[in-house]
């Protein structure tokens, strides 16, 4: 594959008006994407230097390898199976880095000849001076089938110039060590990642869409995870063409195309008369696009994996079963709004732009670091394409590599991916046995040393030598690495969950905090217990004040006071307590007379408006227990 050629992954090229559409294609900008090789040695070649990473195998995104350089002395160029049994798997801590020569065979090929005889990595050096080309796997054939998706070890194509260099170093007998690098080959800006796919929904398209239909469902499940902790932002992305305006009329452009000529897609049997065409895989993708944009805005994006996993299974071309009908009986299973997703899609036969593919065309255009996109599947992670097999450990891999340094989420950590690194020596990194808190983490990246976060407890320091714990809590951990210590009873620490500045000795006591703290005997040093006739006697952490007598020792004025008073002083201080009991007697028989004279005042006021008290004996009611009540009396 070169620069300035744009290829797309199908079989189904050889109409005229697919070619034709290319055509408008090859001039476009196809960005080869690089890791970086450090020479360690020998001496007299440490430099570093670019190559061109492979768009099959599995790049080790995120991660680095070091390794000793071997060349063949027999088929140099890879084209056939080595000799032996694994001659180049590794008697040594460090694994074989094959270098083969290009030319005669497959690229992909010779890296699976050299991955079968045992190398862990592989670089190709081109055979002209050029600028650096991406190794693409071969067009489909009953060869190619055998081994692509099996192969499994990183490879990369080097400048002329720099495999020369390394094959005249081996020549002399050179040891030559070499540093594969992948590290900065992912951008991870922050803690989020965000990436694309694009695809297509025909599954009649041979090994490629077999490809990339395994990778959306065995990678589902990570996508979800991904999206649903907001980890991870997801777009699926569709590749459609134009029709040229000479064939827009034609039988082949309105079998292939929709909205008049703007969006095609290839038919699916090549066969334009027959089966499935162009136009419905553009409708599909259409849908598949709007069922991920409907279920965005209900924060449901995830759902487009399980849309396009259920139609591939239900709705196989294989099976006569892809059409409108049973791709509304999958959103119905999934509750998605089947209105407003067609809706979304429009009217396929107006002759009108469909803004939704529209935009899908424009973003085919590269913009910025990301080259235009002509490979079909292609992974997009942080704007830049991924190279590689689509297999779900390894597209875990590259994505995990675009976060930002120990923020990846656990299922970076996955038994796939993870180093163990800190089972080892606890990764050299610090570690407190008493607690088992360590500040040893493994990535996929590798182990890192940061001193970790326990039960709520920050621990601060280098990761390496010290990890002290901080803050609120930190005093139940390891009392806070503060000194304690208990005697006669007691205990007493260094460790304040009020004081988060450090360790500090208790009143009493003296020294570092974290060590040492030495009780102090006030009693020696005149600290306390100064007052007149006072005896004092110095305890762990404190001290005992007597006073002479029967006096009492008040520690906050360190005075000592009577503890039994004198009989005048009893005796005044009863006739005070009498005064005071009297006082209290008479003032509350004082306020009940007062009240009670208020009360009944009060009473006769309101009686009197009722029953007058004017000696008006006419008016008066008199009760006669012999005669009835007189006439005309009041009530």
């Amino acid at each position: 594959m070169t620069n300035h050629m744009a290829i797309f992954r199908h079989s189904n090229l050889a109409s005229l008006i697919l070619l034709s559409i290319v055509v408008s294609c090859v001039y476009g900008r196809f960005v080869v994407e690089k890791s970086s090789i450090r020479v360690l040695s020998p001496y007299s070649l440490r430099a570093k230097h670019d190559s061109a990473i492979g768009n099959f195998g599995v790049p080790e995104y995120g991660g680095s390898m070091v390794g000793v350089v071997v060349y063949p002395e027999k088929g140099s160029k890879g084209c056939n199976p080595f000799e032996g049994d694994k001659p180049f798997k590794s008697k040594s801590s460090r694994p074989n880095i094959v270098v083969l020569d290009r030319g005669d065979c497959y690229f992909a090929l010779k890296v699976w000849n050299a991955q079968q005889a045992g190398a862990a990595a592989v670089l190709v050096a081109d055979s002209i001076d050029e600028p650096l080309i991406t190794m693409d796997s071969p067009e489909e054939s009953s060869d190619a089938d055998g081994y692509i998706d099996k192969i499994g070890i990183p490879s990369a194509l080097i400048e002329r110039s720099f495999g020369e260099a390394l094959k005249t170093a081996l020549k002399k007998s050179e040891d030559v060590v070499i540093k594969l690098d992948w590290r900065e080959s992912m951008p991870h800006p922050d803690e989020r990642v965000e990436y694309e796919f694009w695809t297509n929904s025909n599954d009649e398209c041979g090994l490629r869409c077999d490809e990339q239909m395994d990778f959306v469902k065995n990678f589902k499940g990570h996508a979800q995870i991904l999206e649903r902790g907001g980890y991870a932002q997801f777009t699926p992305h569709y590749i459609t063409w134009y029709c040229p305006l000479a064939f827009i009329l034609s039988s082949q452009c309105k079998s292939q195309c929709i909205n008049n000529g703007r969006y095609c897609a290839p038919d699916p049997e090549q066969n334009f008369g027959e089966g499935y065409q162009g136009k419905d895989v553009v409708f599909e993708n259409l849908r598949q696009l709007c069922v991920h944009r409907v279920a965005n805005e209900s924060n449901r994006s995830w759902l487009w994996w399980d849309y396009v996993t259920d139609f591939h299974v239900r709705c196989s071309m294989k099976e006569k079963r892809y059409s409108t009908e049973c791709a509304d009986d999958v959103m119905k299973s999934l509750d998605l709004p089947i209105e407003k997703i067609k809706n979304c899609m429009g009217d396929k036969d107006a002759d009108v732009e469909n803004q939704v593919l529209k935009e899908e065309q424009e973003l085919q255009v590269g913009r910025g670091s990301r080259g235009d996109v002509t490979i079909l599947p292609t992974l997009v992670v942080n704007n830049v394409q991924y190279r590689g097999k689509l297999e779900r450990t390894a597209v875990l891999k590259a994505i995990c590599a675009g976060f930002k340094e120990s923020t990846e989420p656990r299922i970076c950590l996955s038994g796939d991916l993870e180093t163990n690194q800190c089972l080892e020596r606890n990764g050299g990194c610090w570690q407190d046995t008493k607690s088992n808190i360590t500040a040893c983490k493994d990535t996929f990246r590798g182990r890192i040393c940061q001193c970790p976060s326990v039960n709520g407890v920050q621990y601060n320091g280098d990761g390496y030598i010290s990890c002290q714990a901080v803050g609120p809590g930190r005093c139940a951990i390891n009392n806070g690495n503060c000194w304690s210590q208990t005697k006669d009873g007691k205990t007493f620490s260094a460790c304040s969950e009020s004081d988060l500045s450090g360790c500090r000795c208790p009143a009493g006591f003296s020294g570092d905090g974290h060590n040492k703290c030495e009780d102090i005997d006030e009693c020696k040093e005149r600290l306390a217990c100064k007052c007149d006739g006072c005896t004092c006697k110095d305890t762990w952490g404190g001290y005992d004040c007597k006073c002479s007598g029967n006096k009492l020792y008040i520690a906050e004025q360190d005075a000592c006071i009577e503890r039994n008073g004198s009989k005048f002083g009893w005796f005044l201080a009863f006739l005070v307590l009498a005064a005071v009991a009297g006082a209290g007697l008479a003032g509350y028989i004082f306020y009940k007379y007062r009240l009670r004279s208020y009360m009944d005042t009060e009473i006769m006021a309101i009686m009197s408006q009722y029953m007058p008290l004017d000696n008006n004996h006419n008016n008066q009611v008199v009760h006669h227990d012999s005669e009835p009540l007189r006439q005309g009396s009041s009530v």
